[in-house]
């Protein structure tokens, strides 16, 4: 069974970070693409960034290049989400998610999600 359990999530101001950690089972992190995941009430939720297990291909969505970084802690069975010089428009539900093909394929197992809230 694939468990995800994110972390990280808070309340910051404009121009500020986060890092947010998604951990879950060596064999999950090992096998499976994780995706951090936003959603706002009223929208779709949005793919933002992701990684692949093996090549480590990642993928960022247009709206968070140059300011958000994924990473993957192997020791720590951990994939980290580093958010720089956030946006109110950042604000929303931040879910991560894995898929065992790739990084923009769907996403099969979902985490509960953390809140992230920026302030103008």
């Amino acid at each position: 069974q694939v468990q995800l359990a994110e972390s990280g999530g808070g309340l910051v101001q404009a121009g500020g970070s986060l890092r947010l950690a998604c951990e879950t089972s060596k064999h999950t992190f090992s096998m499976y693409a994780i995706g951090w995941h936003r959603q706002t009430p009223g929208k779709e939720r949005e793919l933002v960034a992701a990684i692949s297990w093996g090549r480590l291909e990642t993928y960022y969505a247009d709206s968070v290049k140059g300011r958000f970084t994924i990473s993957r802690d192997n020791a720590k069975n951990t994939v980290f989400l580093q958010m720089n010089d956030l946006k109110p428009e950042d604000s929303a539900v931040y879910y991560c998610a894995a898929n065992p093909i790739g990084v923009r394929y769907p996403y099969d197992y979902w985490g509960q999600g953390t809140q992230v809230t920026v302030s103008s």
